[in-house]
């Protein structure tokens, strides 16, 4: 008996530990990585096992750039779709793909998906 206990308690300890790590990763979702080139704001986004940062915030109002970077990416997340824009592509392996972006309004967001819908990213426009 005080060996399932035991066990029970281990258990308990283990899934709590994942539940917290996991959760310590969505709130590093949101990134800094929105620079100015020029006139453009780039908004820099990593696509393997996912996109990273899932959440990102720009300047609404702006001509935008997305630079969607992959290295050795082979999973769905390779299989961009941006219903908003249109935009629906195979990314190559290695590379980085370049997504023109109208101005957006104030309070706009544009949502990437995996063509799965698995995986996704949010750009939310102030």
């Amino acid at each position: 008996m005080k060996g399932i206990l035991i066990a029970i308690i281990i258990t308990i300890v283990l899934i709590g530990g994942a539940l917290v790590v996991s959760s310590g990763n969505n709130n590093k979702q949101e990134a800094n990585n929105v620079v100015m080139e020029g006139d453009k704001q780039v908004i820099n986004i990593e696509a393997r096992g996912g996109y990273f940062p899932r959440v990102t915030t720009a300047k609404a109002n702006s001509p935008t750039v997305i630079k969607i970077s992959t290295n050795n990416t082979f999973d769905c997340s390779s299989a961009l779709v941006i219903p908003s824009l249109n935009f629906r592509k195979n990314l190559p392996p290695v590379g980085v793909t370049e997504i023109e972006v109208p101005p957006q309004k104030v309070g706009a967001k544009i949502q990437g998906l995996c063509s799965m819908g698995m995986y996704r990213f949010d750009i939310n426009f102030i």
